[in-house]
């Protein structure tokens, strides 16, 4: 049986309340360094590549081999490029080889996401196979059911089975400061491309659980700033379709003159912000990573804070209880802001234009959520509709 398991991560605080924010760096592809980055592969299947081979200096325990299947492909500068960077980081440490497999991120990509899993499995080479979101649990809980001896980790999304382990984030806490934030900066009309209406933007991946965990907690974080804001929420319904997010980002800023938009959608959120610079009207906030660190220079400029999911955190912490005897394997790790699971960049762009006051409301909210004045209610597993209602309402 699953047990919940609040566990608190000795990790870098990426929200630090007083000071400033160390958000989690996007992974590099060395060219300098190959006994320490693990080849990306497009598909499995044909020659079998060469792992990379780590000789750390003065070995420090188990150097685990690993396989990160990836349903979608990296360059998203965000969800997936988070967790490459913690396996980077592991990488160059010694601690673990592993190598990367893409399989694609759209619905015709989906039977190679199970045949990609049975192939890994079957071939006995990993200490652990690694995926993540929503659309993998099903496929992963078929084929680690057939293969009970392998090790499976998860994260942002459950497996059922005694060899997976969960790893998921509180994202309704991380779009609660996000809102506070896009809901006090739009009434500052002094600023660059803030206009008079008090309407922000929300362009989602796919409308899904997950998704409107992160919009719940920006809605009601929105409110508890700004109690006349409207939010203009859509989805693209892909996190590998930029050009979509970009028409709609435009509809958004041109028809219902939001100047803040926050893209919770993958690679695919950057077309949001695309929009934003092309019109010259509006701001973009980035997700899971810190996206001012991987965009473009242009686009950089005018993303305003980055709500983070500090995926790639979570799995060097994963690996840091694996060698301290701790496996979590059947459990469910659920990581929020005092974990620093999540959180919001406060340096950069963010200490740059947010007012004094606004800088403190921020601050407030996080010490609320931390000290639990602040509850912020969950979109998962809520059946009363209460986030779609409030979606709903919020309009334009």
């Amino acid at each position: 049986m699953k047990k919940i398991l609040m566990t608190l991560l000795s990790l870098i605080m990426v929200v630090a309340m007083v000071a400033s924010c160390t958000p989690s760096t996007p992974p590099e592809q060395p060219t300098d360094a190959p006994s320490t980055q693990a080849p990306v592969e497009t598909e499995p299947g044909g020659e079998e590549p060469t792992e990379p081979v780590v000789e750390p200096t003065e070995p420090a325990g188990k150097v685990y081999n690993v396989v990160n299947l990836v349903n979608g492909t990296l360059g998203d500068r965000s969800f997936f490029d988070s967790a490459e960077a913690g396996l980077a980081e592991l990488a160059a440490a010694g601690r673990i080889t592993y190598r990367t497999i893409e399989m694609g991120g759209d619905d015709e990509d989906q039977p190679k996401w199970l045949s990609t899993l049975y192939e890994v499995s079957e071939s006995g080479d990993y200490d652990l196979i690694i995926c993540g979101t929503y659309q993998m649990p099903d496929y992963l809980n078929e084929v680690a059911a057939e293969y009970p001896d392998q090790k499976y980790l998860i994260y942002d999304s459950a497996g059922d089975g005694d060899n997976i382990v969960n790893i998921n984030y509180k994202q309704n806490d991380m779009g609660y400061l996000v809102g506070v934030f896009a809901a006090a900066m739009t009434l500052e009309t002094d600023l660059d491309n803030i206009n008079d209406e008090s309407v922000v933007g929300f362009v989602g991946g796919v409308d899904s659980p997950v998704i409107n965990d992160f919009l719940y907690g920006f809605l009601l974080g929105a409110q508890y700033s700004n109690a006349d804001i409207k939010v203009d929420t859509r989805y693209v319904n892909s996190y590998v379709d930029p050009a979509r997010a970009k028409e709609l980002a435009l509809s958004m800023i041109n028809d219902n003159n939001c100047d803040i938009i926050w893209g919770v959608s993958g690679n695919s959120g950057n077309g949001a912000a695309e929009a934003a610079l092309e019109t010259g009207k509006a701001w973009f906030i980035g997700v899971d990573s810190d996206q001012e660190l991987t965009l473009s220079k242009e686009l950089a400029a005018i993303t305003l804070t980055s709500g983070l999911k500090n995926i790639g955190n979570s799995i060097v912490w994963f690996f840091d209880e694996l060698d301290a005897g701790r496996e979590h394997y059947g459990e469910d790790i659920l990581l929020g802001i005092p974990e620093g699971g999540v959180g919001i960049v406060t340096d950069k762009n963010f200490d740059k234009y947010a007012t004094d006051e606004i800088k403190a409301l921020v601050e407030e909210v996080m010490e609320g959520i931390v000290n639990g004045t602040i509850e912020v209610p969950t979109a998962i597993g809520d059946t009363s509709g209460a986030a779609e209602r409030l979606r709903d309402s919020l309009q334009p």
